[in-house]
């Protein structure tokens, strides 16, 4: 499989050289927008900053190159790569994160919403801790766990940033150096607590989830997200 990375910082050197173990190629490497030949690859994996990956994203589908987006901070156009997926018949995934484990967890976390739903006492209350080069906060995984409480459980509406407000799930963001990602959903009563946390080791996680998806993308045309390519939910 030939693959083109958009966006050649430490995500992308991380898909390279995952990429390689499993017998694929680079034929792009790259964190300019444009002046690359997207036709020659047969995937395109996106982990690029927020202003390029539209562009990114809209290039390979024009030219009928499937591609997997990581990146974060581009969400107000998501329903124009959607619209575009569907205009041009592409192949297209979008996700917070391509971690397996985090895909698990972000299912445990809907389930957990789901049973905690009728309880009140319980008041649910979000961590994330990342690398201090993280540009975005919360992280997209904090707003996609977040968004799956909200989702499942009658009592929440919004998410908030560092504050609290009824009926949202307040999220605090910490940026500690060399901390590749850490999530923690807790749910706390004045007699016990419930705590889920996902912690990851690397950045190896991130990127071996983002080349399966590539991998299964390849020959599939629609809008798709982890759910589909790990077949759970």
């Amino acid at each position: 499989m030939k693959i083109a990375l958009l966006g050649y910082g430490r995500m992308g050197k991380a898909i390279e050289a995952i990429a390689k173990q499993r017998g694929h190629s680079i034929v792009i490497a790259t964190s300019d927008e444009g002046g690359y030949d997207i036709t020659q690859a047969d995937v395109a994996i996106d982990f690029s900053v927020p202003n390029a990956a539209f562009f990114n994203i809209a290039n390979c589908l024009k030219h009928d190159v499937p591609v997997v987006s990581g990146t974060t901070g581009w969400l107000h156009n998501y329903d124009k790569a959607v619209a575009l997926c569907e205009e041009e018949n592409g192949g297209f995934i979008y996700a917070s994160n391509f971690s397996l484990g985090v895909n698990i967890f972000f299912e445990l976390n809907r389930t957990l919403a789901r049973l905690m739903g009728p309880l009140d006492e319980y008041k649910v209350s979000m961590e994330e801790i990342h690398h201090t080069q993280k540009l975005d906060a919360p992280s997209g995984t904090a707003i996609s766990l977040a968004e799956g409480i909200i989702k499942e459980h009658q009592n929440y509406s919004e998410w908030v940033l560092d504050q609290e407000a009824p009926n949202a799930v307040p999220i605090t963001a910490k940026r500690i150096e060399n901390v590749p990602g850490t999530h923690t959903v807790t749910y706390s009563s004045k007699t016990d607590t419930i705590e889920m946390t996902h912690t990851a080791h690397s950045r190896d996680g991130f990127a071996l989830g983002a080349v399966i998806a590539a991998e299964w993308l390849v020959g599939k045309k629609g809008v798709f997200t982890m759910k589909d390519v790990l077949n759970i939910g």
